[in-house]
């Protein structure tokens, strides 16, 4: 792929802007809906500082060579409803739990980043070559096409669950499409800034479209039309106009653990580390998938340079940061790939200047309330572009595999099948994710089958 800002390039700055800001709509609704999900009183804002500072840190474990950006992770969801129970309604020590957790799983990053460094990378490409790590990728892809269709059928704000469904399925998909067909459109047919910028545009556009028929509907008295809801904006004056109507600290995660120190106990350690631990490695899994995809757009082998060693530790630390601030641990995100991907820019700096963005706003109320209000229909328009071409990326890895041969055959579909299928395994607390059972069974299948493959004659 013929990129148009490679890794070490410095777009103009009134670019960057615009650039950072559409990396930052483009992480913006996961970001946000893993705190949604959780609730007991976790905060969009402060999930967008963790997950700014969180980038920043793996930014400069990676010496600024990789173009990601990490966002609250859905993997440790499970992981962050356990540290709550475990609590009983403590919920100071919960919060605690949150920071602890992540702790562990940072821990586990580190473990492996040192036998990476001692044994180096080549284990990981003959365990996983494209014949594995490509129908993964297409995976990734894949399971989260369920996602962007619920949003896609959607509006906003967040109910807990993720957005609010709605009954008016065709109000809903005509913005939805209204915000994809701009992307598409854009990303084929813009000229020079446009083309860069289709997420921006898109969004805008569905954004427009739903206030023009939000307040039609309001004049009418017509809730059909009423697909942006006024409600994040209402709760900025809901005490009357004062300072935090503008700016406001976030309710950062470890504000709230501290007070929760006094009920700490060994029991309750037990618990966080056998809900955080194990869901580390499985996420090790999809932090390879993430990067080896990274590198087939980037034209260069991150796993190489800055190294697997430094990106794992980038990832890890930059999860118990994200915590420490917002309380979900943070991963690389597969938004953020779909978004270099598509608009072909993988300037760092850009994902360098993201992060500030993102931080920054995380203080700036109205701002805050903007992205709140932006109807989850529209979000789905964009994420059937983002999760489709996560889907084609991973197809095209193995573009190159023999697949007369049926040793790959098999192999890819075992993956394929199981993924999508639905493969999630639960022992005891711990959930393994269907994309990490997908990877698993895989390369147990290509083990197998290896020794049938003509190279391995």
């Amino acid at each position: 792929m013929k990129l148009i800002y490679n890794v070490k390039d410095k777009p103009k700055f009134g670019q960057l802007l615009i650039f950072a800001f559409q990396q930052v709509l483009a992480i913006m609704a996961a970001t946000i809906a893993v705190p949604a999900i959780v609730g007991n009183g976790m905060t969009a804002s402060a999930a967008l500082f963790g997950a700014g500072v969180g980038t920043l840190v793996y930014q400069l474990f990676t010496k600024f060579r990789s173009p990601v950006f990490l966002g609250s992770s859905f993997a440790f969801i499970g992981s962050m409803l356990a540290a709550f129970a475990g609590a009983v309604s403590n919920a100071a020590l919960g919060y605690l739990g949150l920071i602890i957790g992540a702790g562990f799983a940072g821990l586990v990053y580190v473990v492996l980043a040192i036998v990476v460094k001692i044994a180096g990378v080549n284990w990981i490409n003959k365990l996983m070559p494209p014949v594995v790590i490509g129908p993964t990728v297409a995976l990734i892809g894949l399971s989260l096409s369920g996602a962007a269709v619920n949003d896609v059928f959607s509006y906003g704000p967040h109910d807990g669950n993720g957005f609010v469904m709605t009954t008016n399925i065709w109000v809903s998909f005509i913005y939805a499409m209204v915000t994809f067909l701009v992307v598409v459109f854009v990303s084929t047919y813009g000229k020079k800034m446009a083309k860069l910028v289709p997420f921006i545009i898109g969004i805008l556009a569905g954004y427009a479209a739903g206030l023009i028929f939000t307040f039609i509907g309001i004049a009418t008295d017509n809730t059909a039309l009423q697909i942006i809801d006024f409600a994040p904006f209402k709760a900025l004056v809901a005490e009357g106009v004062t300072l935090s109507t503008f700016i406001a600290l976030p309710e950062f995660t470890f504000l709230e653990a501290i007070k929760g120190v006094g009920d700490f106990n060994l029991s309750y350690l037990a618990t966080v580390a056998v809900a955080y631990t194990p869901v580390a490695f499985v996420v090790f899994a999809e932090h390879i998938a993430d990067h080896k995809n990274l590198s087939t757009i980037i034209d260069s082998d991150l796993l190489e340079d800055p190294g697997l060693h430094r990106t794992l530790l980038g990832d890890g630390v930059g999860s118990v940061v994200g915590a420490i601030f917002g309380g979900c641990p943070n991963t690389t995100y597969g938004e953020s790939v779909g978004c270099v991907a598509i608009t072909r820019n993988a300037s760092v700096v850009t994902i360098t200047a993201a992060a500030i963005m993102t931080v920054i706003i995380s203080f700036i109320s109205p701002f805050v309330a903007f992205l709140d209000s932006i109807p989850g229909c529209v979000m789905g328009g964009v994420c059937i572009t983002l999760y489709g071409f996560i889907a084609v990326s991973g197809l095209k890895m193995i573009q190159k595999v023999d697949l007369e041969d049926n040793a790959n055959l098999f192999t890819t579909s075992a993956i394929l099948i199981s993924g999508i299928g639905g493969m999630a395994m639960s022992i005891g607390k711990v959930t393994i994710t269907a994309i990490a059972c997908a990877l698993i069974l895989g390369i147990i299948v290509n083990v197998l089958l290896s020794k049938k493959k003509p190279d391995a004659e």
